[in-house]
């Protein structure tokens, strides 16, 4: 699996050749280095670990070690990716957005999504609200009726309830590589990517891509 570590810059929008406005979530990929690799014969599968982003403090000492290992500057943000010839790898491996997505492929994008705190039905599960005319009670945001009757004489599991919203990791599949930049490591996805601005999202190739 190719794949790369990046920064989530922002929303802008492309025009293509009939002039049509396409919206893009613009992502700085990389670089990354590559740290460790395993093995199917040594570690029991084929993987290598990727850093991402120079780390100047806040580095204990186990995982200084592991970069100085890999001679390799220590850094923020480190993921393993499983891979099914490791030896096409090399320790200290610099990995690129060139190398991993190209104009006009599918990408999967996974990031954490942005958290909203402690909400409510309308608002976590898209509920439409109670009635708001004359005689009405003040519970036009209120769930309802949660119960069934006296038998079961409970609530069902996983009923949709309140509660925390988002803070969750989620993945976007098969979006659109509109356009990659090289020479200065963007890559621009059709649509929307999970996160705010600034925080760090996985860009692989798609595993699903259809067509």
């Amino acid at each position: 699996m190719k794949a790369i570590l990046g920064e989530k810059l922002g929303m802008t929008q492309v025009f293509d050749e009939d002039a049509r406005a396409i919206p893009v979530t613009v992502i700085k990929a990389g670089p990354c280095r590559v740290v460790q690799i395993k093995r199917p014969e040594t570690d029991g599968y084929g993987a290598i670990q990727i850093a991402y982003r120079e780390a100047t403090k806040g580095v204990n000492k186990p995982m200084a070690g592991h970069f100085a290992k890999a001679q390799v500057p220590p850094s923020r943000h480190l993921v393993e990716l499983r891979v099914d010839d490791p030896d096409t790898y090399e320790i200290g491996q610099e990995i690129t957005i060139a190398d991993v997505l190209a104009k006009g492929a599918k990408a999967d994008v996974a990031g954490v999504s942005k958290g909203k705190g402690f909400q409510g039905v309308i608002k976590r599960h898209n509920f439409s609200g109670q009635g708001a005319s004359h005689g009405v009670h003040k519970v036009h945001r209120a769930p309802g009726s949660i119960g069934a009757c006296a038998t079961p004489a409970r609530v069902f599991r996983g009923k949709k309830l309140p509660g925390r919203m988002g803070g969750e990791r989620v993945t976007m599949l098969n979006l659109d590589v509109v356009d990659v930049d090289p020479e200065r490591g963007l890559v621009m996805l059709g649509g929307s990517v999970p996160g705010p601005k600034g925080s760090v999202v996985l860009v692989r190739e798609a595993v699903k891509a259809r067509g």
